[in-house]
Order: structure tokens, then C-alpha cells, then sequence
């Protein structure tokens, strides 16, 4: 089955970076690639959520709705979009690589028989959009982690 894939490693300790993911009515704020239809929707395990994407940068978005299919909090976000002849299934998956990194997996993998007619067309601009998200994630929690740690360096000041 075809499979797109791209990690990244991210300074942030897991648990920022789950709460980037669940936080999808603020996707918009950082993420180019995937963004939220309905803040209104929750990212719950079986449930339908209704989200854009947009494969590059300057394309129109698409909109469609896909099924939570897992959630398991601080290791794995998982999602399935149907239609006749092609499933699509995005998982996000986040693991320690020490208290203060994590590394970052996006994976999509393509089903049905129309999987070998539409791929050709977007894999690469797919491809591009997923690590485009990567390096947003990235930067965007990065910053985070550092704007909490200087509140807490300068709370740390005050009490002296």
C-alpha cells in the first residue's frame, strides 16, 4: 500500500506537542498544510471532524471529513477520509526522545483501487505539504517552550 512519511525533531517536551495537535481551532495559526473547518468539532475517537487541507501554499484548499479512528493521548492521533474507491489514513504519532525532545511522525497511507489513479497526481505536493506542517509544528511549539520557560524564569526572579 503506498505510504508518504516524513519525522522531524521538535526541542519540546511530548506533552506541548500533543496539546499543538488536539488544538486543532488554532491550527490555523501555525499550520499551512491542514487547518480546521468546524472549531466547534472536537478531535474525539469516533467522531467526524471537518478540516481543509491545502497540498501547497498558494493552491485553493479542499475540504473534507474525516473519521477519528484513534486517540491516544501523548503517543498517537489517527484519521481515515473515505471516498468510493480511495481511503486515506493519516496517523500522528509522537514519541520521548529525552524529557525535553520529541520526534514527530506524519504518515499517510492510500487504499482502494483509485489509490493508483489519484497518487501520481498528489504525492508530491502531499509529500511537500506534510513536511511543511512538520517544520510549522516545529517552530511554533519550539517557541512556545521558549516563551514558557522565560515566564517561569521571570516568576522565579519575583518570588526572590
Amino acid at each position: 500500500m503506498p505510504t508518504l512519511r516524513t519525522e522531524i525533531e521538535i526541542n519540546a517536551p511530548r506533552s506541548l506537542v500533543w496539546e499543538a495537535l488536539m488544538r486543532k481551532d488554532e491550527w490555523r495559526r501555525w499550520n499551512t498544510f491542514l487547518f480546521d473547518g468546524d472549531p466547534a468539532l472536537a478531535i474525539r475517537q469516533g467522531r467526524e471532524i471537518f478540516l481543509s487541507i491545502r497540498r501547497l501554499e498558494d493552491d485553493e484548499s479542499t475540504d473534507f471529513e474525516p473519521l477519528i479512528t484513534l486517540v491516544q493521548p501523548d503517543v498517537c492521533l489517527r484519521w481515515v477520509a473515505r471516498m468510493p474507491g480511495f481511503k486515506s489514513e493519516h496517523s500522528f504519532e509522537i514519541q520521548d526522545l529525552s524529557p525535553t525532545r520529541t520526534l514527530y511522525t506524519h504518515q499517510e497511507r492510500f487504499r482502494g483501487m483509485l489509490s493508483t489513479v489519484f497518487l501520481p497526481f498528489i504525492r508530491q505536493d502531499e509529500k511537500q505539504g506534510m513536511r511543511r506542517m512538520a517544520r510549522q509544528l516545529k517552530r511554533y511549539v519550539e517557541h512556545r517552550e521558549y516563551r514558557q520557560n522565560q515566564r517561569k524564569k521571570k516568576a522565579r526572579r519575583d518570588c526572590r
